[in-house]
């Protein structure tokens, strides 16, 4: 099982990436990073997942890189930091872009690209061990994984400054105060509320989540007047699906919508 640096499974709709390097705090080497890539091509282009869950194995989320497979590279660190942050990048791209929504559960300790990986979700619970670092600092680094793209939306550029130059570790309950995380939860009752919320997402309509993704995403860049244009777009596109049919068919009949995601 630790042999396989990422476990995927599929329970109905809902597919599970499960960060699997435990003995090593989930740091991502290029074997993982790979397979992230592999798994979100894999959920991206699969049209009967409609809920991608990402979480870790063991007491950490994931620890950053992996700092020993840097010192392996020797001088030739900048050619793997390279390598290794693209492959990442590739998988975090996909994983926001693809149009299913994403549940991100933060078993423990986010620290890195760890603390990247925690913020790319659309709900994002935290379990109360957890915390959060940017860490990078304190190995000559700068960020990646989008960290310095995710965190000013999320919590203000003075608060992402704090965090990242100042490297300020944010325990769970603060992180839900400022928004960093959707929730924070025990950690017994993470994987039951992580349960709730994905059979939630998979239910929802998932080709006008997908829509919704994306304009989040772009919200902001460019001007008001192209942002309302891609929404007339999306609006448009949404508007012939099953789902938008049922879901007006369902509020007029005064019953719950059983949405499919056609």
């Amino acid at each position: 099982m630790t042999d396989t640096p990422l476990l995927f499974t599929v329970n109905g709709a809902i597919a599970t990436l499960t960060l699997n390097r435990p003995a090593a705090g989930n740091a991502i080497n290029l074997p993982l990073a790979q397979a992230l890539l592999k798994a979100a091509i894999r959920v991206d282009q699969d049209e009967s997942i409609r809920c991608v869950v990402l979480t870790g194995a063991g007491r950490l989320f994931c620890a950053g890189g992996d700092l020993s497979a840097f010192a392996a590279a020797g001088d030739q660190v900048p050619a793997f930091l390279s390598e290794l942050a693209g492959t990442l990048h590739m998988a975090i791209s996909r994983l926001q872009r693809m149009a299913k929504p994403l549940l991100v559960l933060v078993n423990g300790p986010a620290a890195g690209a760890g603390l990247s990986l925690s913020l790319i979700g659309d709900i994002v619970i935290a379990a109360r061990s957890a915390h959060f670092t940017a860490a990078y600092g304190s190995v000559g680094l700068s960020p990646d994984g989008g960290m310095s793209w995710l965190l000013p939306r999320l919590v203000g550029m003075r608060r992402a400054q704090q965090m990242i130059i100042a490297n300020q570790r944010i325990s769970a309950p603060e992180a839900a105060s400022i928004g960093l995380v959707t929730s924070m939860v025990e950690d017994a009752d993470l994987a039951g509320a992580g349960d709730e919320a994905a059979r939630t997402l998979a239910a929802a309509p998932t080709r006008a989540v997908g829509a919704a993704r994306n304009l989040l995403l772009d919200s902001f860049d460019g001007s008001l007047e192209a942002h309302l244009e891609r929404e007339t777009r999306r609006i448009a596109a949404s508007g012939a699906t099953h789902d938008c049919r049922e879901g007006v068919t369902a509020y007029l009949a005064r019953r719950k919508p059983v949405f499919t995601g056609a």
